[in-house]
């Protein structure tokens, strides 16, 4: 199995590499195209010059002027293309010499060996030591006509130079290995603790602390990672907590109906007696029954991203409805409903507001003291529509308001159980609002009751 570390390692060396012969390709392209000319050019200039330098000072022995040439770093071969002939400075590794080339100078011609040398695939044409890569000249001595091939020698000129430019492709080579094993190392090492994190998420501990300062992306990464193992480690306390809440939640009214149902059992019980009983089982009954609904909505919305459902419908119909549906109840306790409801039409999913307002209103009756007094605004303006519910009733204190949209949290539990209450209808209502995009809140106070306020963005 490849690590990420051999893979990243191999593909910096791969890259080194290919850029490497991709450059040779590219250096080699410029010879032939450019530097071969140049330097056949700057040869010829050369023989050139020897040749008229001499036919100048024809007094000089020509033996004695091509030593003192061939000391200025030049190789030079002259022959008159029979037996006649000599070398003069570096020697030649390479001294084959067609004698038609010879010939061709002799008769007047100069021989540019050096633009015609076929170098290959390499770029070795300027170092190659071959006697026909060289520039050749006709020149005059004696009353005879030699020929002259000419060329720098590039052992005494570029010596030092190659071995420069060697260690330099060596320590270069040697140092990109090394830099692209260390480099390879740090940028896997963060890639090592995200994974060694990611085993012990996997393992139930969420406790991770990825100490990585870098700001890149693998930086981003990291810190990503952290801030979303806290958000599993709260959704995972999050679960437990909604299990332990429904189990306690279920229990209860379970094992109420089967303390009763155990008494009804009895034939010791008067008809007074069992009539009490069965009316507190149904009681429970229906208890358990919404308890189930309200788990099975809230379990329906936690998979939804967005709105199935949109249609335009009217905001001030549905509460009319509702305070018709709840009449018996409101005016069982003796309160006083004041209504301020605007025709506004809103385009999203009736069937869920139409729950949020039944929500709102139901705990405002139950919280309510007998012969209160409930309000409902319903107003919009440019940019949002408006809902404000508010009551009479007993309140909550301020160190529980961040907390009652919270599932099963119930700011008094006696009063809540007296009451009824499951602790989930607050945040099915939020569960709502926030798919159509809206915000509910609310504000309180101790023995003077409670506002909720609902807006909804307009489309």
């Amino acid at each position: 199995m490849k690590t990420l570390y051999t893979r990243i390692v191999v593909t910096m060396l791969v890259v080194i590499v290919f850029s490497s012969l991709l450059g040779f390709a590219i250096a080699n392209i410029y010879y032939q195209v450019n530097l071969k000319p140049f330097n056949d050019e700057k040869v010829t200039k050369m023989a050139g010059e020897i040749q008229r330098f001499y036919d100048a000072n024809d007094e000089v022995a020509l033996d004695s002027y091509l030593t003192n040439v061939g000391n200025l770093g030049y190789e030079l071969f002259l022959t008159d293309g029979k037996k006649e002939s000599d070398y003069f400075g570096g020697e030649f590794r390479k001294k084959y010499l067609p004698s038609k080339t010879v010939q061709q100078v002799l008769d007047g011609q100069t021989y540019h060996g050096i633009d015609n040398f076929d170098t290959g695939l390499f770029i070795t044409g300027f170092f190659d030591n071959d006697i026909q890569n060289t520039i050749g000249v006709p020149i005059e001595t004696d009353g005879k006509t030699m020929a002259l091939f000419l060329r720098q020698d590039p052992e005494q000129q570029f010596g030092e130079l190659r071995i420069f430019f060697a260690l330099i492709l060596v320590f270069t080579s040697l140092i990109s290995i090394i830099l692209v094993l260390i480099s390879g190392r740090y940028i896997v090492r963060p890639i090592v603790k995200l994974t060694n994190a990611t085993k012990k998420i996997r393992k139930g501990n969420y406790d991770v602390a990825l100490e990585v300062k870098r700001k890149d992306e693998i930086g981003q990464l990291a810190d990503s990672f952290t801030k979303m193992a806290g958000e599993l480690e709260k959704s995972e306390a999050a679960r437990q907590e909604f299990v332990a809440n429904v189990s306690h939640e279920l229990q209860s009214p379970l094992t109420s109906m089967q303390g009763f149902a155990t008494l009804l059992s009895s034939q010791s019980l008067t008809a007074e007696e069992q009539t009490k009983y069965l009316a507190i089982m149904t009681e429970e009954t229906t208890r358990l029954s919404t308890l189930t609904k309200q788990l099975l909505t809230l379990a329906s919305l936690d998979q939804e991203a967005e709105l199935r459902k949109q249609d335009a419908f009217d905001i001030k119909a549905q509460w009319q409805q509702l305070l018709q549906m709840t009449e018996w109840s409101w005016r069982d306790k003796a309160l006083t409903i004041e209504t301020s409801l605007e025709a506004v039409t809103y385009y999203g999913d009736a069937e869920l507001m139409y729950q949020v307002w039944s929500n709102l209103l139901t705990n405002a009756i139950k919280f309510t003291p007998e012969s209160g007094n409930i309000k409902i605004r319903l107003y919009e303006n440019i940019h949002e529509v408006t809902i404000e519910v508010t009551d009479t009733g007993i309140g909550i204190a301020n160190e529980a308001l961040p907390n009652i949209f919270n599932r099963f949290y119930k700011a008094n539990e006696s009063r809540s159980r007296e009451a009824g209450s499951s602790g989930l209808g607050l945040s099915i209502c939020k569960k709502i609002i926030d798919l159509h995009g809206g915000t509910i809140t609310a504000t309180s106070k101790i023995g003077q009751g409670t506002t909720f306020t609902t807006k909804l963005p307009k489309n």
